[in-house]
């Protein structure tokens, strides 16, 4: 199994920017995807990105593209969320998810085996 817990969450003024941490911890010797959801109060828990293993595939919502980067240190098994730019929508509880998988990204919720807390963002505008 792998624990998740991120963090690196809090208040902002719209434009500004924020830097999520996902920690992996347990069995993190296997190769596993990692991607990033959201939910908004109200809402549905929706993909924000993703990064495969390795690292060479991603991708994001369109909501996000060219604002957020998603990057991952396997070294130190832990996962970043860089959000630029932020708006308003998108104040949201972030979550980060796993699954064992050598090479595959994925966008559904369904598809994630392992999930962290949440850490929440606000943005203010």
């Amino acid at each position: 199994q792998v624990q998740l817990v991120e963090s690196g969450g809090g208040l902002v003024q719209a434009g500004g920017s924020l830097r999520l941490s996902c920690a992996a911890s347990g069995r993190t010797s296997r190769k596993y995807t990692m991607g990033w959801f959201r939910q908004a109060p109200g809402k549905e828990r929706e993909f924000v990105a993703v990064m495969n293993w390795s690292g060479g595939s991603t991708a994001y919502a369109d909501s996000v593209k060219g604002r957020f980067t998603i990057s991952r240190d396997n070294a130190k098994n832990t996962g970043y969320l860089q959000m630029n730019s932020l708006k308003p929508e998108d104040t949201a509880i972030y979550y980060c998810g796993a699954t064992y998988s050598d090479f595959g990204y994925y966008y559904r919720e369904n598809e994630y085996t392992y999930w962290g807390q949440g850490t929440q963002v606000t943005v203010s505008s």
